[in-house]
């Protein structure tokens, strides 16, 4: 196998990772009523000027299963840390009370969790459609090295299956993170 195949079949393969990545960061902003740290991840807190991730300017923890706790460095932040999680629209109501923040995460109604199943689902199709597409520009490159005579039709095939043995392992690693997530949504 010559070093343009197998550059092609770890382009693909990174390609298809970084679906898998995606999957899981967007899959940790449904908010299934379990407290997690990575709910508030993208919360910016302006920090003396500068726009800084909250995880930059406090320690986030989740001391129960319904609770965010979050401790600033500095405790002149608690206000600014408190109307970055008001305004960053996450639906969350910040208590503070002078040496930390709280919130406290809501259990959803059935509706609301039947909802954020469909919306994990959504994203599982948009990762399965990223790794489909991955496959597609991998076997469109095979065939136009076929047909300029750079590999041989055996070489075409054997990396065309590698590539799809590739596709269905990251489709079963995406049901299984669906599957994951819908069993936490689930779960009162």
């Amino acid at each position: 196998m010559n070093d343009e195949i197998q550059m092609l079949i770890d382009e693909t393969t990174e390609r298809m990772d970084l679906a898998i990545a995606h999957l899981d960061h967007e899959l940790a902003h449904i908010r299934a009523g379990k407290a997690n740290p990575r709910m508030i991840e993208s919360v910016v807190v302006d920090y003396y000027g500068v726009p800084s991730p909250i995880m930059q300017v406090s320690n986030v923890s989740t001391p129960d299963a319904r609770t965010i706790a979050i401790q600033p460095w500095d405790k002149k932040m608690i206000q600014p840390i408190e109307r970055a999680i008001i305004n960053s629209n996450l639906g969350f109501n910040p208590e503070n009370n002078g040496e930390f923040i709280r919130i406290n995460v809501p259990v959803p109604t059935e509706e609301r969790r039947r909802n954020l199943v469909k919306d994990a689902h959504k994203e599982g199709e948009i990762a399965k459609v990223s790794i489909r597409s991955a496959r597609k520009d991998a076997n469109d490159y095979l065939k136009k090295l076929l047909k300029s005579k750079e590999i041989s039709e055996d070489d075409e095939a054997t990396t065309s299956e590698k590539i799809q043995i590739f596709t269905d392992k990251f489709g079963r690693k995406i049901d299984e993170l669906i599957a994951a997530k819908e069993k936490e949504i689930l779960t009162v």
